[in-house]
């Protein structure tokens, strides 16, 4: 079964009674709550992604991994129960959804969907949204750190030299054109450029299978390579893990990502297009 779950295939579940439901929309500015508190899904509760998904900024970078019982208690505070099926979905790119599918999983959590589309593919569903904050039963989820692998900053090196580690960043934040938010501009030596931009289709859904396959197939990946993602912070690396995974190919994140990476000034960056793969032109979305 795919880990993307349209709105109809949601709503029937919800109706069984099948799956624990939480809202993750979220914004860099931190807008996540009041985007929730306009609309979401009814008995979804929200979980945050600054305050549960991720630790403190920092030497780590600004969304580090979460302390374990930091999450455990955000989970738990949101009703999730061990051995639930959790669907999780946000405004509409899967952005945050695909780092709480991926932190969920490192937590130990064994299924984790997410709502292609998010909230507005909902609503275009002609599906009732609500403004009503659900008070769940307190649940009782363990979370076990380190149940898929993350890669470190030696690792992250390691896969752009003998493998393929994928930056999901724009374009122009890759090449170091241009730097918005970090001190220093430019990518890890050895990465190609997958923005996240080009796996979706105009309404935030994710790029049919076949194509995301020609896609990261243009860039290297394949099942017989290790493979890693990285980005800005670590939110957007999970979303191209996420997109790998939906093709069957597996990639490992680098949480840090480049928030992380410079915090070494001894550590190389690179600019320019780097190896961007064999990409057609007119193959990328976006």
């Amino acid at each position: 079964m795919s880990t993307l779950m349209t709105p109809a295939e949601l709503a029937a579940a919800i109706e069984a009674g099948t799956v624990r439901v939480l809202d993750v929309q979220y914004t860099l500015g931190g807008d996540g709550p009041a985007l929730y508190a306009a609309a979401h899904l009814a008995g979804a509760p929200h979980l945050d992604l600054d305050a549960v998904l991720a630790g403190p900024p920092g030497a780590g970078g600004r969304h580090p991994l979460p302390e374990p019982h930091v999450l455990e208690e955000g989970l738990r505070a949101v009703g999730v129960r061990e051995g639930e099926t959790v669907v999780v979905y946000d405004q509409q790119t899967s952005l945050a959804a695909a780092r709480a599918w991926w932190v969920l999983r490192w937590a130990g959590l064994s299924d984790v969907r997410v709502l292609d589309g998010g909230l507005a593919a909902w609503q275009s569903a002609g599906l009732e949204v609500t403004t009503e904050v659900p008070t769940p039963a307190t649940g009782d989820v363990t979370v076990r750190p380190g149940s898929v692998p993350v890669l470190d900053a030696e690792g992250a090196a390691r896969v752009a030299r003998d493998g393929i580690l994928l930056d999901s960043r724009a374009g122009e934040r890759f090449r170091g054109e241009t730097e918005p938010i970090d001190t220093v501009a430019g990518h890890i030596p050895g990465a190609r450029n997958a923005p996240m931009a080009e796996q979706l289709q105009g309404d935030g859904r994710f790029r049919p299978v076949r194509e995301l396959r020609d896609y990261f197939a243009g860039l290297g990946a394949g099942s017989s390579v290790e493979m890693g993602t990285s980005c800005g912070s670590g939110v957007t690396a999970a979303h191209t893990a996420l997109a790998l995974h939906l093709v069957g190919f597996e990639a490992t994140p680098y949480v840090g990502s480049w928030s992380h990476w410079i915090t070494d000034p001894e550590r190389p960056v690179e600019t320019g297009s780097g190896r961007e793969g064999n990409r057609q032109p007119g193959s990328a979305h976006g």
